[in-house]
This record gives structure tokens, C-alpha cells and sequence, in this order.
């Protein structure tokens, strides 16, 4: 066995089962001493035997203290000291602090310990979330100082789940004792704990570890923790996939439409995005300024028709002053609506400045559900999965079963002959140029939730976006969905193997290829126009 912190750690298990015995509650000015005097042996061992004696509110007080460097002594008295009051640490009563007293110093290892400490404490809570926080910490970070502590708390704890987790959590702890058996018991024990974290710590400890045996131990629980983690993986790219994908078909379903109806390649259509983004950071901006924050949670959904308005109104200005003089000149359509974007993006410059703005999250996006150990799913990605769900099902109906989607569609079929039988293609165009770049907006302020907000935004999306579009079928609905899923899957899982940059060559390597194969996309345009 080896020497030094050993002997102090022995010692502490012994003064801890002393003070259990005999119910020495309270922090006592000795306790304070030992924890701000001494070397940082000394301290360290003293921290596992007051928690377990002295587990009160005045201890926890006393380590926070140490934590914000608000501790000093004088001989042998201690002082908490906070804006130049004296206070004393076992009596709570404020106190005179002696001109020549010094500030307690911690080193990093002292201040990872009081950091443990402070969560280990939890322990004893009777929250039970609490207590599930502090377990979590304490198997992330174990400390062997604090092997009474979870004794202790082992002892006491009524929830079962809890208490294999706590389990688990000595084992962690033994795992940097001295005693080359106890770490191999709990390198054995850890493969029941499939989670990255105890992963991570096997890892670091595998590092340092010179035993054979226990390095053999720790080999094989790593193995088994890979193994059990292959699922979240696997299930994680998958989401992160048709995350992806629900976003691509956001922006792409507006360019569907003006692209299908019209032929127009609108290069501007990432700054109706970015229009929409904005409308939404104005939005939050007016809730937090003139509403009660009791509502700040609530701006995202009065933001929806705010965006899809403003996008829309643009759009339906671009429609009305540029393109109607373009419609048949792909070239000079594809420079003007370039154009356009350079000035709208300019305008927003002028407008709000050239650095990102911040748009938060509402308190019901914050967070994610916990699906596996190393699977979490962020709300705000569900979220939006769930609104490009609802769009495109809206999108449907309204282009199925409405007069205008009768209208849109008959033009976009045969534009001769749904003028011939009396429809206003002019005015269906704005529509739908309008409903295209509402769209859009849609799509920016969705966007809004899972990244930065910029003069740059629609720029990262739009190449994509007209892949999708492409891809899937110009005009198709049902196209633009399977394209932007099936492109949000081969990227990520691409990702997985080649890299985010060759897997975006890989991807559009295959979309020339496939349009080479099949120019006509995924489905093709039904109607006259399409067999023409």
C-alpha cells in the first residue's frame, strides 16, 4: 500500500464512523480549522469526515465560503468574510475580524474537492431530483475522500433505482483508491454503468493504471460500455438526420412552389428567411420591453404569423416590381433576385448591425427528453420536426383541397389553358410568389431557435435548398419531403465516417449523378405542360 493520502484517508473513515456513532451533528469551530488550515492532505482528508459528521446547512454555508475564496483565519480562529462583514462560521453571529487576519488560499485540487463536496451534500436532500443530480456528479467526478459520505447515503436511500445508481457511484470512487483489489472490483462493477461519462472516467483511469489485472478489468468494461452505447449512437445520428431534414424541407417548401409555378430561380430566397428570423427577433424583443414576463414564454407563437407576414409581403413586392417583366428569362430572373438579396441583406445590415442578434428559447424548448445514456433529445429540434410536419400538412390541404390551390395548381399544369378558362395567372402568381416567401419566413424563424441569427443566415441554406427541390421533383410536395429527409440522412451518416466536408461532396456528387439518371427528379410534373 502506498503512503501519504492513504493514511489520511483511513484516518477520516474512522473519525467519520467515530462522529456517526456518538451523533456529533453541527460544524464546530474545530471542523472549520481543519478544513482552512493545514496542507492540502490534511484538508482534503478533512473534508470527508466533517460531511459525514457535520452534514448541516451551516457546513454547506462553510464550503461555499472556501469556494468564493470568503474565508480567513487569525491563529486559530476562522472567519467568513463577505463585503467587509465578519461572520462566525459555527454561530452564525457577526463578528469583529482581527486587522491581522489572512485569507485562506485553495490550490485546483482543493477547489475540485469543495466543488464535489457542495454536490454531495445533496445527497442527503430529501428532493429526490436533488439527490439524482448529486449522484450523477459525484459518478462523473468521484472523489475517494467522500467514500463515508456515500456510505452513508447508500444506507439511507428508499428509492431502488436510485440506490443502484448510487452504487455505481462508490464503485467510481474506488476506482482511484490504493488498494489495487478495490480498484479491480470496481472496474469490473462499472460495466453495468453504460453511459459516456463512466466511459470517459474508465478512459482517464485506464492512463494512469499500472496493474495488469486491473487494466485487463478496465479494457474488458470499456468494451462492454461500447457495445451498450452503439444504439444511443446509431439512434442519435438518425435524429440528427431527420432534424436536419425537417429543416431543409422548412426552406425548401416555399421554393417548391414559386420554382414550380413559375420557373423562377429565386437566389433571394434565403433572405425571406432571414426576414422571417428578424420579425421574430422583433417580436421577442417587443415582449420583453412592454408585456409582462409572465408572457416572454409565449412570443414564439405570436411571432409565427409576424414572420410569415413580413417574408410574405416582401415576396409578394418582389413578384409584383421585378419578376412579373422577367417570367420566361430564367438568366435574368436567377441575377435580379440575386440582386435583391444583396440589397436585402444590406438593409439588414443598416438596420440592426452586422454582428448575429440573440433569440432565446422559450422555457418549453429549453431542455431535451433523456431517450438512452448517451441519447437526449433537445426539445427545440422536436419541435421543429413537429412544425415542418404541421406546415406540410397544411401546405397539402391548402394546395388540395382549396380554391387557390385549384388555381395554382391548373396554372402550374397548363398556364394557356387555366387563362383561357377565365383564371387570373398574374394574380395567382403573386399568391403564390407570396405564399412561397411566407414560407420561407416559416423557416426563418423556426431556424431562429437552433442557430444564430444574421445578415448571413439564408447564404447556408439555400444551395440545399434548391438540391431538395431538384431532387425531389419540381412543383412535388411529396418530393421535397422524401429529398430533404433522404439528404439530412446521407449527411449525417455520412459525417459519421467521412467528415462533415467530404460527406457535403459526397452528397452532391450523388444529386448530379441521380439528376444525370433522372432529370425529372423523384416524381415528375403531372399535365400537359410536363408531356410537352
Amino acid at each position: 500500500m502506498r503512503t501519504g493520502s492513504p493514511g489520511f484517508r483511513s484516518l477520516a473513515g474512522f473519525i467519520a464512523s467515530f462522529c456517526i456513532v456518538f451523533n456529533a451533528y453541527g460544524l464546530s469551530q474545530e471542523s472549520a480549522k481543519s478544513l482552512s488550515i493545514g496542507d492540502t492532505d490534511d484538508r482534503v482528508a478533512a473534508i470527508g469526515r466533517v460531511l459525514v459528521a457535520e452534514p448541516d446547512d451551516a457546513t454547506a454555508a462553510f464550503i461555499r465560503a472556501l469556494v468564493d475564496d470568503a474565508v480567513k483565519v487569525s491563529g486559530e480562529r476562522v472567519f467568513i468574510v463577505r463585503d467587509g462583514v465578519g461572520t462566525d462560521p459555527v454561530s452564525g453571529q457577526p463578528v469583529t475580524v482581527p486587522d491581522d487576519a489572512e485569507d485562506v488560499m485553495n490550490n485546483n485540487r482543493l477547489r475540485g474537492e469543495l466543488d464535489i463536496a457542495l454536490a454531495a451534500m445533496r445527497l442527503l436532500s430529501p428532493d429526490l431530483a436533488k439527490r439524482r443530480d448529486a449522484v450523477a456528479r459525484l459518478t462523473a467526478e468521484p472523489s475517494a475522500v467522500l467514500l463515508p459520505l456515500l456510505d452513508k447515503a447508500l444506507a439511507a436511500e428508499p428509492d431502488a433505482s436510485l440506490k443502484a445508481r448510487l452504487v455505481l457511484a462508490r464503485e467510481a470512487a474506488l476506482l482511484g483508491s490504493d488498494d489495487a483489489a478495490q480498484r479491480l472490483q470496481a472496474a469490473k462493477a462499472l460495466a453495468a454503468s453504460k453511459t459516456p461519462a463512466t466511459q470517459l472516467l474508465l478512459n482517464q483511469r485506464l492512463a494512469e493504471e499500472a496493474d495488469p489485472a486491473v487494466r485487463s478489468a478496465i479494457t474488458a468494461s470499456l468494451k462492454t460500455i461500447a457495445d451498450g452505447l452503439v444504439w444511443g449512437e446509431v439512434l442519435g445520428t438518425l435524429f440528427t438526420g431527420v432534424s436536419l431534414g425537417s429543416v431543409l424541407l422548412l426552406v425548401a417548401l416555399g421554393l417548391a412552389i414559386t420554382y414550380g409555378l413559375m420557373g423562377v430561380i429565386n437566389m433571394a430566397h434565403g433572405e425571406l428567411m432571414m426576414i422571417g428570423a428578424y420579425a421574430t427577433y422583433v417580436v421577442q424583443g417587443l415582449f420583453r420591453s412592454h408585456l409582462p414576463e409572465a408572457w416572454f414564454d409565449w412570443y414564439l407563437v405570436a411571432a409565427l404569423p409576424v414572420a410569415f407576414g413580413a417574408a410574405a409581403l416582401v415576396g409578394a413586392a418582389m413578384e409584383r416590381g421585378v419578376l412579373r417583366f422577367l417570367y420566361g428569362r430564367p438568366l435574368e430572373t436567377l441575377l435580379a433576385t440575386w440582386g435583391i438579396s444583396l440589397v436585402l441583406m444590406q438593409l439588414v445590415r443598416s438596420l440592426f448591425g452586422a454582428q448575429n442578434v440573440g433569440v432565446e428559447n422559450p422555457a418549453w424548448m429549453s431542455g431535451g427528453v433523456q431517450v438512452l445514456a448517451n441519447l437526449t433529445l433537445p426539445y427545440n429540434r422536436l419541435v421543429i420536426i413537429a412544425f415542418a410536419a404541421a406546415v406540410l400538412l397544411g401546405m397539402a390541404w391548402l394546395i388540395g383541397r382549396t380554391r387557390l390551390g385549384l388555381f395554382v395548381r391548373g396554372v402550374t399544369q397548363n398556364r394557356p389553358m387555366a387563362s383561357c378558362m377565365g383564371v387570373n395567372t398574374a394574380r395567382i402568381d403573386t399568391y403564390a410568389f407570396a405564399l412561397g416567401s411566407g414560407i420561407a419566413g416559416l423557416a426563418g424563424c423556426a431556424l431562429s431557435q437552433v442557430g444564430n441569427v444574421g445578415p448571413d443566415l439564408g447564404q447556408s441554406y439555400i444551395v440545399d435548398a434548391f438540391m431538395v427541390v431538384v431532387v425531389g421533383g419540381v412543383g412535388q410536395l411529396a418530393g421535397a419531403v422524401y429529398a430533404a429527409l433522404g439528404l439530412g440522412m446521407a449527411s449525417k451518416l455520412l459525417e459519421g465516417w467521412t467528415g462533415a466536408v467530404l460527406a457535403k461532396i459526397a452528397v452532391l456528387v450523388f444529386i448530379i449523378i441521380f439528376i444525370q439518371k433522372r432529370p425529372q427528379g423523384i416524381f415528375a410534373m403531372k399535365g400537359r405542360s410536363a408531356e410537352a
